[in-house]
C-alpha cells in the first residue's frame, strides 16, 4: 500500500466479534490500526491479529483522551474512528435496576459520544476523517427483553442524524452501520436480570434469549461488516446508515415503514415466541 493511501484507524471493543474482526481485516491492508479494550493485557494475542490493542475505558474521558493523544502523537492524524464498544443487558424492564439500565445507556450511547467529542478537533484540524458507528437493527426496532439496549441503539441514531447536520461542511463523514445478527456467538459479558422462574416475564424471557442464541450462530459472517468498513472509507459522500443482516432482518425493518404498528408487533409477537402470561 502506498505511503498515502495508508490510513490510521481507531477501534473500540477490538478484543473480539465485530471489533476484532474489523482492525484485523484492516490491518492486513497495510493500514495503522489502534484497537481498544478494558484490558488488553488479560487476552490472549491471536496470530492473525496485526494491530496494537490499548487500554480504554469509554466510561472515563481522561482514559479516552490518553489514547486519542499517544495515537496523535504518534501518527499524528486520526483518519477513521469505529465506535463499536458495548455491552448487553436482558430482562423484562420491570426486573432491571434502573442503576444497570443507566449503566448500557453510559456504555453504549455516551462512551461513543465521549470518543467522538475527543476526536472531532483533531478531525476538524485536518478538515477530514471519518466516524462510524455500530448500531443496530435494535436501534430500529425495539426488542423485547432488552429494553436497555435497543433505547441505547436508539439514541446512537438520533445522535449521529444530528451530528451529520452539525458536520455538514467540516470535511468530517458520519454514519451508521446497523447490523443485525452476526456470527460472533453472545457476548459473554451479558447481564441478565430476572425473578426466579415463578416470575410472569420468565418464559418469555428465556424464549427471547433461545432465539438471540440462535442468532449469534446462524447471523451474517462478521468479515461482511469489516468489507463495508473498508468499502466505507474510499466513499467521499455517506449515507446516514447502512443496514448488514440476515433478510428477515432486514425484512422486518421494511415492514415496520409500511404495515400499521399493532400489525408489525403481532408479527414480533409470533416471531419471538411471546404467549400471555398470568401471574397466580
Amino acid at each position: 500500500m502506498a505511503v498515502k493511501d495508508r490510513q490510521v484507524i481507531l477501534i473500540t471493543g477490538a478484543t473480539r466479534g465485530i471489533g476484532n474482526t474489523c482492525a484485523a481485516f484492516l490491518a492486513k491492508r497495510g493500514h495503522a490500526v489502534y484497537g481498544t479494550s478494558r484490558s488488553p493485557g488479560s487476552r490472549p494475542r491471536m496470530m492473525d491479529e496485526f494491530f496494537e490493542l490499548l487500554p480504554m475505558d469509554n466510561n472515563d474521558e481522561n482514559s479516552i483522551q490518553a489514547v486519542v493523544s499517544g495515537i496523535m502523537e504518534k501518527e499524528g492524524r486520526i483518519d477513521l474512528v469505529v465506535c463499536n464498544a458495548a455491552k448487553t443487558i436482558y430482562g423484562a424492564v420491570e426486573n432491571t435496576p434502573p442503576a444497570e439500565g443507566l449503566q448500557q445507556m453510559d456504555v453504549n450511547f455516551m462512551g461513543v459520544a465521549r470518543l467522538i467529542t475527543a476526536v472531532l478537533p483533531v478531525m476538524r484540524r485536518n478538515r477530514s476523517g471519518t466516524i462510524l458507528v455500530m448500531g443496530s437493527i435494535a436501534g430500529r426496532i425495539g426488542l423485547p427483553y432488552n429494553a436497555y439496549y435497543s433505547a441505547s441503539k436508539f439514541a446512537l441514531e438520533g445522535y449521529v442524524e444530528a451530528l451529520r447536520l452539525e458536520l455538514a461542511y467540516s470535511g468530517i463523514r458520519i454514519a451508521l452501520i446497523e447490523p443485525g445478527s452476526v456470527r460472533t456467538g453472545l457476548d459473554p459479558n451479558f447481564s441478565l436480570f430476572t425473578s426466579g422462574s415463578d416470575n410472569v416475564h420468565a418464559t418469555n424471557t428465556a424464549k427471547v434469549l433461545q432465539v438471540i442464541a440462535g442468532w449469534a450462530k446462524e447471523g451474517i459472517n462478521p468479515i461482511l461488516i469489516a468489507r463495508l468498513v473498508h468499502r466505507l472509507m474510499g466513499k467521499k459522500k455517506l449515507r446516514a446508515r447502512y443496514t448488514a443482516g440476515l433478510f428477515h432482518q432486514r425484512l422486518a425493518l421494511w415492514l415496520k415503514t409500511w404495515l400499521p404498528s399493532r400489525m408489525h408487533e403481532y408479527i414480533l409477537l409470533k416471531y419471538f415466541k411471546i404467549a400471555e402470561s398470568r401471574e397466580e
